[in-house]
């Protein structure tokens, strides 16, 4: 081959294996990886009354908020005043993750180390904020840090300042798939040669008065007020809509052998990846489940596994009437007969939809679950939807062999991701 370099030769011949090796997260169960589990294990809810701004007048008046959340733990006060939510959420799951993987104790190549973090939405708020600043004051008065704390990319790239990586650095936004193609693109990065280390996953921090109105609005939000802990309850008959989240989960990817080198603790090994596109509505998925069933099929085949080989599915499952009876005929789909063998569950019924940072989250619970060697449960699963009728694992964790995972994330405009996670 004319004209190419010997390292490109290389890239096109091997692929090189891709494990996790570092974990970080801040959600509505807690900002400590163990604490999250913990909770994520015994069933617990981490839905509430909103509290961050007043929802008396709106539709649906229930998020999945973080709770205590000190951005203070890595960032001096002048850097928080410049950085919005799910800018700060991103800097501390990273700088968690980081510190996981040992690799803050040296180890990685900047120019070889990167990130890669999607974001739904970005800094609503801060739009909002500003833009009242602008009616009442003028123009002259918009802070001059609005554009740089607003646009999403700047979460990798506050995070690559943080911990000086100097590698491939971008964002994706998919919606509610921006966390899990972000993991395919850093997998693909390291899988390709371009880089031995990248920080990937999602964040988001939307609970606001339009965030939670524009929602409202499509009628995509559960309105069971009253009980906010039960109203996330994805393939459920009764279920009336998802409930919005915020947080972050963020994962440190690395190049196999480079782990084994410095004798990293390795959590799981990322097998494959597929991404489609449904091109069917700006909102609605393809009823028929053709998009999801076909980046679950190219994940598979990219990964060597065969479909009756995979023991665990972590399911997009948001709690509306449409994503939960599309994801379950596009499961039945691909894994036929073996479908009804395969535990399927969401934990969005505990965390609720994390939007941008949905898949990065869940991306740790799929590695938790083969290192524990247990498939967390969908609670709140109490009526079947005759058309949702596979083994939802209902609202207990359950001890299962578990070798090869899937995770679903399927987002607004009709992006899908799926991801393969392999026991090591």
């Amino acid at each position: 081959m004319p004209g190419i370099a010997r390292h490109n030769i290389i890239r096109i011949i091997m692929k090189r294996r891709v494990v996790v090796t570092g974990l970080g997260i801040v959600s509505p169960l807690g900002n400590e990886v163990d604490e999250f589990w913990a909770s994520i294990l015994k069933g617990r809810s981490g839905v509430r009354l909103i509290t961050q701004f007043d929802v008396s007048n709106f539709a649906s008046r229930i998020a999945g908020e973080v709770g205590e959340f000190n951005p203070h733990v890595y960032l001096n006060p002048k850097e928080i005043r410049r950085m919005e939510r799910f800018t700060q959420f991103a800097v501390y799951a990273a700088t968690k993750a980081w510190e996981d993987s040992g690799l803050n104790k040296g180890g990685a190549d900047p120019y070889r180390s990167g990130v890669v973090i999607g974001s739904g939405i970005g800094a609503l708020k801060l739009v909002e904020d500003q833009f009242a600043i602008y009616q009442d004051k003028g123009p002259r008065r918009i802070s001059p840090f609005l554009i740089p704390l607003m646009i999403v990319n700047i979460a990798p790239g506050q995070v690559a300042i943080a911990l000086g990586l100097k590698g491939p650095n971008h964002c994706v936004v998919t919606a509610c798939a921006s966390g899990s193609h972000s993991i395919g693109d850093a997998f693909r990065i390291i899988q390709g040669g371009y880089g031995d280390v990248m920080i990937a996953g999602g964040t988001e921090s939307c609970i606001t008065s339009l965030g939670v109105g524009g929602f409202c609005s499509l009628k995509a939000l559960s309105t069971r007020n009253d009980d906010p802990q039960r109203a996330s309850r994805p393939f459920d008959k009764e279920r009336d809509g998802f409930i919005i989240g915020e947080g972050a989960g963020l994962i440190v990817l690395e190049d196999y052998e480079h782990a084994k080198k410095r004798n990293a603790n390795i959590y799981a090994e990322v097998a494959g990846y597929g991404a489609s596109c449904d091109a069917y509505h700006q909102t609605a998925p393809d009823p028929n489940g053709e998009g999801a069933y076909y980046a679950m099929k190219l994940a598979l085949e990219d990964s060597g596994v065969n479909p009756e080989d995979v023991d665990y599915i972590n399911a997009h499952g948001t709690s509306t009437q449409l994503n939960d009876r599309m994801e379950t005929a596009a499961i039945k789909r691909l894994f036929k007969d073996n479908a009804y063998k395969i535990g399927v569950s969401s934990i969005k019924s505990m965390v609720g939809h994390l939007l941008g940072a949905s898949g990065g989250v869940e991306a740790l619970a799929c590695v938790l679950a083969i290192r524990d060697q247990v498939i967390p449960a969908t609670i709140n699963y109490e009526y079947p939807d005759p058309d949702c009728d596979l083994d939802y694992v209902p609202n207990e964790s359950r001890g299962s062999k578990i070798n090869y995972v899937i995770s679903n994330s399927f987002g607004f405009g009709g992006h899908n991701a799926c991801l393969v996670f392999k026991k090591v």
